[in-house]
């Protein structure tokens, strides 16, 4: 968060902003009279529920513009193209708004491009994100706010990506209350490179059937072709709206409830989380005619390729959905797939890897954050014993640490009688010639270093913790 100073400073722009007969044109310049049909009152662009004005006079009022600036400070995030960060955006408003709010509602305003960067995805190979200047994320987040009233209600109910209170949780029991229907065979839908490949003809179609105001619509269009800047060169986008801005996630949910619409009207079981889309029908011969059929209409009607390799038609207890499996009972239980207990192992790896050195305390609130978040996104798993196993890892990593902090024979014998191992199994232990992973698995450091060691060191227990989740709700 920026200086409580800054955020003031912001606010008293915000409620400032020019009056109806003048704009400021530049710093130092002398503020002109504005044309009679440009005059806009104060009462028009305050931000109100029964707001009467056009939407880009919603979107630019005061009160929607504090929403939208404290909303990117609380996202942070990185800088865009141009350098500006978030810490940077108040005293950059204070002194350009007037201008750029003058060029807005004039309909003279262009984004700048996007900054490119790739990020490792976790079934392998990257992802470019395409990260806006702070003052787009900015003009984005006022945008968003004012399209999704507008456009949220009118979504399936089986849509559960990045749509207010909706969470992924929600989709994963749908998903589970799908199988426990009846409906046993799952049609995976993987849409290739999908926000590559968004076309902003039909998208632009699907925003105007709900908005007329031009300039909105203008503005919507720009933030689609803004260039992509990678390597200092910036290439200018034809299709596709890149994922890191905030008006992104609710772009693409516009597009995909065309699909989502289509599977209604066929009356399919169906749950989608922005582009993971999965749906549920009683027999494989069904799934391959709605996987041909479904693909037909994304590809013929959207513009959008369905990625054969990993989209498939198996057993429900087969396809993991947001990181969730289930089991083949009746009334399926929820459990951790096995895809995710792997990406735990891996991140955790990369925490450890330098921590050889560092005091316990210090390597356990390292990793506590994570397996305190892992644990309460998978809160609703069901099965315990992987939980257990994945607890019983971590331990051992941590044990494993502190064998090799000992070095040698003599320190780890003399730190093991301390801990209340006998002087003969201290010794023999110490100088087994096993190595450190073995000698942490083993009982002799098993004994010295028990659970509830590591329990009043404050190490997170996933399954203790997603315990007292379930009971709590």
């Amino acid at each position: 968060m920026p200086p409580v100073g800054v955020t003031v400073s912001l606010v008293a722009v915000m409620q400032k902003f020019p009056t109806a007969e003048t704009i400021i044109l530049s710093p130092g310049q002398k503020p002109r009279m504005m044309p009679d049909s440009a005059k806009v009152s104060m009462a028009s662009v305050a931000w109100t529920s029964a707001e009467s004005g056009t939407l880009m006079e919603r979107v630019l009022a005061p009160a929607n513009l504090r929403r939208a600036y404290q909303r990117v400070v609380s996202n942070k995030g990185a800088p865009g193209a141009d350098g500006m960060t978030v810490a940077d955006l108040a005293g950059h408003v204070k002194q350009y708004w007037p201008i750029l709010k003058a060029r807005l509602m004039a309909g003279e305003y262009h984004p700048q491009a996007v900054r490119a960067v790739e990020i490792p995805k976790p079934q392998g190979g990257t992802r470019q994100l395409g990260i806006p200047s702070v003052v787009d994320r900015l003009i984005q987040q006022a945008l968003q706010q004012q399209l999704t009233p507008i456009f949220d209600p009118l979504f399936s109910d089986y849509s559960y990506g990045f749509r207010p209170g909706r969470s992924a949780h929600q989709a994963v029991g749908m998903a589970r209350a799908h199988v426990a229907s009846g409906y046993r065979w799952c049609v995976e839908l993987d849409l290739e490179k999908f926000f590559d490949r968004v076309n902003h003809d039909i998208l632009m179609a699907c925003i105007e059937r709900r908005i007329e105001d031009k300039g909105a619509l203008r503005l919507i269009r720009r933030y689609l072709e803004a260039g992509v800047m990678s390597g200092g060169i910036v290439s200018q986008r034809q299709e596709g709206t890149p994922q890191g801005g905030p008006l992104s996630p609710l772009l693409s949910n516009i597009l995909l409830d065309e699909l989502d619409r289509e599977l209604e009207r066929r009356g399919h079981r169906f749950v989608r989380y922005a582009d993971d889309a999965n749906i549920y029908v009683r027999t494989p011969r069904s799934g391959e005619r709605v996987l041909a059929s479904v693909e037909r209409f994304l590809c013929q009607r959207l513009k959008l390729t369905v990625n054969r390799k990993k989209s498939q038609v198996a057993e429900a207890w087969k396809c993991d959905y947001l990181g969730y499996g289930m089991s083949m009972h009746q009334q399926p239980r929820l459990r951790v797939a096995t895809m995710s207990l792997g990406r735990l192992r891996d991140r955790l790896r990369i925490l450890l890897r330098s921590v050889r050195a560092r005091k316990v305390a210090t390597v356990i609130e390292r990793i506590n954050p994570v397996l305190r978040g892992w644990a309460g996104y998978f809160k609703l798993s069901q099965s315990k014993r992987p939980l257990e196993k994945m607890d019983g890892w971590v331990r051992h990593k941590l044990r494993c640490v502190i064998w090799r902090q000992w070095k040698r024979p003599s320190t780890r014998a003399r730190n093991l009688m301390r801990l209340g191992l006998s002087e003969e199994r201290a010794y023999k232990s110490a100088f087994n010639g096993r190595g450190p992973w073995w000698n942490s698995g083993a009982s002799h450091v098993n004994q010295a270093l028990p659970k509830k060691l590591w329990d009043r060191l404050g190490l997170v227990s996933i399954l203790d913790t997603i315990n007292r989740l379930s009971r709590i709700t």
